[in-house]
């Protein structure tokens, strides 16, 4: 996973610049610039928006006793996404703008939550010293209890 981050930082650039070029010439440099301004105030303005409800709704998890383990993960992707969006181009505006998308960010969380289960049940079983159990009928719809025992190898 680590070898993918260097591709990405030379590979977007590259999808950034054509798609800059294709725009451009289809409408005009100016129009193109402006645009690119556009979206990043409008995107500015759609993630202000979306982070002030994720801070209101974690605040409420917190009062209620609850981690807020979504607002947390809805928090760091939208920091992802004002990067996205300051960035100049079309590509990152729409990734940024996919990841606005309250749906698309709990389907992320979901799937890494699922990654990280079968992994770390993928682990337990390789070294035979962790145990998963997961019970339905004393939890609520959705939650999973996961207990364990590790063995720390040095």
């Amino acid at each position: 996973m680590l070898r993918i981050w260097p591709l990405l930082f030379f590979v977007i650039p590259l999808v950034e610049i054509y798609f800059l070029v294709q725009v451009g010439e289809e409408i005009g440099a100016w129009m193109t610039i402006l645009l690119v301004f556009i979206t990043a105030v409008i995107g500015v303005s759609l993630l202000r928006q979306q982070g002030m409800r994720t801070l209101l709704k974690a605040n409420q998890a917190m009062q209620s006793g609850q981690m807020p383990a979504q607002e947390m993960f809805d928090g760091f992707l939208l920091a992802l996404v004002g990067v996205l969006l300051v960035t100049p181009g079309f590509f990152t505006d729409a990734v940024g703008f996919l990841l606005l998308l309250p749906a698309v960010r709990k389907l992320l969380l979901q799937t890494l939550l699922k990654n990280l289960v079968m992994q770390s049940a993928s682990v337990s079983s390789t070294h035979g010293s962790a145990s998963y159990q997961h019970s339905d009928s004393n939890q609520p719809s959705g939650s999973r209890t996961i207990e364990g025992d590790y063995k720390r190898e040095e």
